[in-house]
């Protein structure tokens, strides 16, 4: 069984990224990292509180991709979720930071690989490398 909640999925998919910047609203900014983007929108984690409601027309500034305006579509827990507004001009500059300065980013909580146990006797083991003699 599924439920209509009324929400519009999303039409492209979004890649992860890190990039700093600053989301204005009327006189307002505030410093926020943008955590995902893709050519129609992007979700942002934000640094203070935005005073902007579901719909508020913002502006989000970031050095690797220039000036964006978008429309919030969601907010909770610090983060937002912004549509970009559809025009050649920010297509063409998500699309620059997707070619020039885009790296691929893991999650913050990513498992580490175990180091090997080092051969010199003065370390002690690892626990979770270390054997027990019988």
């Amino acid at each position: 069984m599924t439920r209509n909640l009324k929400i519009t999925p999303r039409k492209t998919d979004r890649k992860n990224c890190r990039v700093f910047g600053h989301v204005k609203y009327l006189n307002s900014q505030v410093d926020a990292r943008i955590l995902d983007l893709s050519p129609t929108g992007a979700a942002l984690e934000m640094k203070g509180p935005l005073h902007a409601a579901s719909g508020s027309k913002v502006r989000i500034e970031a050095e690797n991709l220039g000036l964006l305006e978008g429309i919030i579509r969601w907010k909770h827990n610090g983060r937002v979720g912004i549509q970009f507004d559809v025009n050649s001009n920010a297509r063409a500059q998500i699309s620059s930071y997707f070619r020039f300065f885009h790296k691929e980013m893991r999650p913050v909580l990513a498992v580490r690989q175990l180091a090997k146990a080092s051969t010199n006797s003065d370390r002690m083991p690892h626990l979770a490398t270390s054997t027990l003699k019988s």
